[in-house]
């Protein structure tokens, strides 16, 4: 491993290491106080409403629904299929003008069509209350979800290190539900389904370059700490590119062709991914060299054995 340092010079990433970080660090400065001020677009799954669900007697597009209850003034309703192509599961939000029984009538009159009529076979609705619980259950996991890996990471590395990981972690999440609360995306349970698997994606990455950065210390002597991160990050940027490129690649298609009930799934996964790779490199890195990690600390520790201090019989 020390020829290897030796005849090739790896990128000097940790170089950028600084302008990184007060990048970050705007970033995460402008994402709180978006969050402060405009908070996060709630949708229907936290902020409750009512459901209405409707057969059809043939097959209807999704899209022609969402347009005739435009139309009717029925505006921000969501419309997915329930089961097959002929029910459509509509919830609206919550309406102080009307009762549940008039919406659920409205919605009916409004997607009715001359040749494809339709019946309503379930109208019920979900109080705030209930939304206002989920939003709890939500946050409660992907806090869960970070003490669980800082539990692991600590225990497979050292503390520098595991540290690290968890700011990174904390880091996209932040900096994706910034971006949600900026332009006003709507927050519902599949986001919180994506920030769960961006945790686990940075996460990976994150592991793999420390996993690199612990066997060059322990293989490795007289070479400084920017040196290891650097060669790490270099010998397993092919793999974290590879990785990111085909993920993205999956993600790319069903942002653009996903259709509307996943478009904010993918946006949400487009942001975790670009800036998972992002503070796998610079974040998590950087983090555990500020606080000082060096070679020492990836050194298993020294047992003695019994009778090693005595002096050996003449």
């Amino acid at each position: 491993m020390f020829e290897i340092l030796k005849t090739r010079e790896p990128i000097k990433f940790m170089s950028h290491s600084k302008a990184a970080s007060v990048f970050s660090l705007v970033l995460i400065i402008l994402c709180f106080v978006s969050l402060f001020t405009k908070g996060l677009n709630w949708g229907l799954d936290f902020t409750g409403g009512t459901v209405v669900e409707v057969e059809f007697a043939q097959s209807v597009e999704l899209d022609e629904v969402r347009q005739q209850l435009e139309q009717a003034g029925l505006v921000g309703a969501t419309v997915q299929n329930f089961g097959t192509s002929r029910d459509v599961l509509i919830r609206l939000a919550p309406q102080t003008d009307s009762d549940v029984q008039q919406q659920g009538d409205g919605v009916l009159a409004a997607v009715q069509q001359a040749n494809n009529p339709a019946d309503m076979k379930r109208l019920e609705f979900v109080g705030p209350a209930i939304g206002k619980e989920l939003a709890e259950q939500g946050g409660l996991a992907i806090l869960a979800a970070l003490l669980c890996i800082m539990v692991y990471v600590g225990l497979r590395f050292e503390w520098r290190l595991a540290s690290g990981a968890v700011v990174s972690l904390a880091h996209d999440v932040i900096i994706t539900l910034g971006v949600f609360s900026w332009f006003q995306i709507e927050v519902d349970l599949t986001i919180v389904a994506a920030l769960l698997t961006v945790i686990g994606y940075s996460l990976n990455d994150t592991i793999v370059v420390f996993d690199r950065v612990r066997e060059s210390f322990r293989r490795v002597r007289e070479v400084s700490t920017v040196q290891i991160f650097n060669e790490a990050i270099t010998d397993t940027l092919s793999r974290t590119l590879i990785t990111s490129a085909t993920t993205l690649v999956v993600v790319v298609a069903l942002f653009l062709k996903g259709g509307v009930l996943i478009h904010g799934f993918a946006t949400a996964l487009l942001l975790g991914i670009g800036f998972g790779t992002y503070s796998s490199i610079y974040i998590a890195s950087a983090w555990a060299m500020m606080l000082g990690v060096k070679r020492e600390h990836m050194l298993p520790p020294q047992i003695e054995k019994e009778g090693a201090d005595q002096d050996p019989l003449p």
